[in-house]
């Protein structure tokens, strides 16, 4: 087995998930909002890595996740029914369920991770359109290490989450 094979970097394809929560924003000014809420996750990720025996292993993990966003926006002026902005902030999320096997990788159920993103107001009669895009990178660690050796996982020594969602509020 060649050494290379080892430091061989796992990767996640690319997979969709489905997100369902309310917000809470505080306006300091009329540029300036803190944005939270709680947001009811489901995911389903798919891990591949080369294992000990120097194959391509591949792992799915659905999970539901309750997350808490911690935001900062910056609102541009309003032009006629129309603005933009930009945020940034953090994410803390809690892993609630988790469809596990005997032979799964097991992962922390705790998630802390930077988001940032885009987006834009659209004003209507009745309500505000806001579509946004958001990238999530995680801090954590969420690896929890095999305490057997010959673990086809022992190859794995880190595991974050990377998220891009796109939100569709309605305010």
């Amino acid at each position: 087995m060649k050494a290379d094979l080892l430091k061989s970097p796992s990767l996640s394809p690319r997979n969709f998930g489905f997100q369902i929560g309310g917000l809470a924003n505080y306006s300091f000014n009329r540029f300036f909002e803190l944005k939270s809420g709680i947001n009811i996750a489901l995911y389903d990720r798919e891990i591949t890595f080369i294992n000990a025996n120097g194959e391509d292993t591949n792992i799915t993990r659905e999970s539901t996740w309750f997350e808490i966003p911690v935001l900062l926006k910056y609102k541009s002026l309003r032009r006629m029914n129309h603005r933009m902005y930009v945020l940034a902030g953090s994410k803390f999320g809690i892993e609630a369920n988790v469809k596990k096997n005997s032979s799964a990788l097991s992962a922390q159920n705790i998630d802390l991770a930077i988001e940032y993103g885009f987006g834009f107001e659209g004003f209507f009669k009745y309500f505000k359109f806001t579509p946004e895009i958001r990238f999530s990178h995680g801090i954590a660690n969420l690896y929890s290490a095999p305490s057997s050796t010959t673990s086809p996982y022992s190859n794995v020594s880190r595991l974050n989450s990377h998220n891009v969602t796109l939100y569709i509020n309605f305010e």
